[in-house]
């Protein structure tokens, strides 16, 4: 089971990796300052080496006349046809672009994932080759098994050691965002203390002086002048005869 599902993998990224040929136009070689390190560049070029000649080695193999039942030999071409297309269309392309992007970890994890199906695939019918094939076929196809295993190994190795390396960067970047924020955090809480703050005046305010009216004394016997109006004189007493 795990052979079928790792070969339609292999089908499905060698469709993928047409498409993306036939849509994307070719990209321009990286400079060298962002190329991989030496020691992974050196395992891409043995494996895009590898890879080669294995499809070499497969394409010139005769799985009809393996001394095996019409069925094995029917399911050992199939693999062989997958193979081959994985090798040609969707390898390469993996390659070169982890090539040119070494710190992305999509391209890195495209190309380990597509390592891991096409080497199952690949040492299945490599044991099938030895089990029913000549012996020839069988070496020369073990060999490059080998690389290619080797190889995968190694990107798995860099994969790890590039994700703790990235995972450190953004926890460091995560630990600068939150200081700025709470240093953000504190300068608006200043801020708005010194908006709200109330000032006292502590200044007297003067006191209004108040004028009340003096009381009038222009008559002693209380009769109010201020109407105008005219006093009677008093009657004389009446005259004695």
């Amino acid at each position: 089971m795990r052979i079928l599902a790792n070969l339609s993998l292999l089908l499905w990224i060698a469709v993928l990796g047409n498409a993306q040929t036939a849509n994307t136009p070719p990209a321009a070689p990286a400079p060298a300052s962002n190329g991989a390190s030496a020691a992974m560049a050196s395992d891409l070029d043995r494996l895009q080496a590898a890879a080669s000649q294995a499809n070499v080695d497969l394409s010139h193999m005769r799985v009809e006349k393996w001394k095996a039942d019409g069925d094995t030999k029917r399911q050992a071409q199939s693999n062989s046809d997958s193979l081959q297309r994985n090798l040609t269309s969707a390898l390469p392309g993996l390659i070169e672009g982890f090539r040119t992007a070494p710190q992305d970890l999509t391209a890195g994890f495209k190309l380990y994932r597509n390592l891991n199906a096409l080497y199952d695939v690949l040492v299945s019918f490599t044991e099938s080759a030895g089990a029913f094939g000549p012996k020839s076929d069988y070496e020369a196809l073990a060999q490059q098994v080998n690389i290619i295993d080797g190889v995968r190994r190694d990107l798995g190795d860099q994969l790890e050691k590039l994700s703790a390396s990235t995972q450190g960067e953004v926890n460091q970047l995560r630990l600068q965002l939150r200081t700025l924020q709470e240093q953000q955090a504190a300068a608006q809480a200043a801020a708005g203390s010194t908006a709200k703050k109330v000032v006292v005046d502590n200044s007297e305010t003067p006191k209004k002086t108040s004028h009340k009216k003096k009381p009038s004394t222009s008559g002693s016997s209380g009769a109010d002048t201020s109407s105008g109006a005219k006093s009677t004189p008093p009657t004389p007493p009446p005259k004695t005869p």
